[in-house]
């Protein structure tokens, strides 16, 4: 497969996934290498970001898969045309404790009532809706619950290693149990 048929048959797998994609996967699909992928996404990626020729849409890499977003440079004209009058929006509470799932992970809903001081069953089950929060895995009895990759797409995450350092913010959180992130 000539490059320019790798890099357009990999456009098009990329703009009707509704996640994230291995290269793996694109690889397997045309049969070709998989470095030969990986090359190709990373010069895409690199020719979207251009700054001579702003797009609408940025190629990122999120745990070592890849999709095509929307331009945070247009990010308003987005919300604008998405929302349009519709409150989608987060509360205090349910950022608060998805803040809380996010650095401490994995966390019962126990922990996270402790850490913020009030019974967070609601919030949970908001933030399991939306699909930022999911079980992922089961400690004495107790469901664990861990962010998806939906909430690192939102935030702009490539890996929860890029969540800012919160020590220096909330040192009463590192309080609660010894830990700091």
């Amino acid at each position: 497969m000539a490059d320019t048929h790798i890099s357009g048959a990999i456009e098009a797998i990329l703009m009707v996934v509704d996640e994230p994609v291995a290269p793996a996967d694109i690889a397997a699909a045309l049969d070709v290498p998989e470095h030969e992928v990986l090359a190709t996404l990373t010069a895409l990626r690199d020719e979207y970001a251009d700054p001579e020729r702003p797009r609408g849409f940025e190629l990122s890499e999120v745990e070592s898969r890849w999709r095509v977003y929307s331009s945070r440079l247009y990010a308003d004209a987005v919300g604008a045309f998405i929302v349009e009058g519709q409150s989608a929006r987060l509360s205090q509470a349910a950022l608060e404790t998805l803040a809380v799932v996010a650095y401490r992970q994995p966390v019962t809903r126990g922990q996270v009532s402790q850490v913020r001081g009030v019974n967070v069953d609601s919030v949970m089950k908001t933030l399991a809706a939306r699909g930022l929060v999911t079980e992922v895995g089961e400690m004495g009895g107790a469901l664990l619950y861990g962010t998806t990759t939906e909430f690192l797409e939102r935030m702009g995450l490539g890996s929860l290693d890029d969540l800012p350092e919160l020590a220096p913010y909330l040192p009463e959180l590192a309080d609660v149990d010894g830990e700091g992130r």
